[in-house]
C-alpha cells in the first residue's frame, strides 16, 4: 500500500472519531437542556441541540441578572452593617 493510501485512511478514521465525539457530546449536551429533555425518545438535529443550549445559557444569563439585581436591593434595604454587605458584595462580583 503507498504511503499516500496509508495517509488518506489516518485521516478518515481521525475524522469518524472526531465526528463520533461530537455526536456523543451533543447527544450529552441534549440531556442538559431542560427543553430538549422532554423530547429524548426523537432524534433532534445536533443545529437545533445548539441552537437550544444558546437560547438557555441567555435565560440562564438572565435569570442571574435579575437575581443579583433582586439581591442588591434587598442588601440596599437591610440593616446590616458596611463592612458585612460589602463582603457579600464581593462574592457576588
Amino acid at each position: 500500500m503507498s504511503s499516500r493510501g496509508l495517509r488518506s485512511r489516518q485521516s478518515s478514521g481521525v475524522s469518524r472519531i472526531r465526528d463520533d465525539q461530537i455526536t456523543d457530546l451533543v447527544s450529552k449536551l441534549q440531556l442538559l437542556i431542560p427543553q430538549l429533555r422532554r423530547g429524548r425518545s426523537h432524534k433532534v438535529s445536533a443545529s437545533k441541540v445548539l441552537q437550544e443550549t444558546r437560547n438557555y445559557i441567555r435565560s440562564l444569563h438572565r435569570e442571574v441578572e435579575d437575581l443579583s439585581h433582586r439581591l442588591s436591593e434587598l442588601l440596599a434595604s437591610t440593616d446590616i452593617d458596611n463592612d458585612q454587605a460589602a463582603i457579600i458584595r464581593s462574592l457576588l462580583m
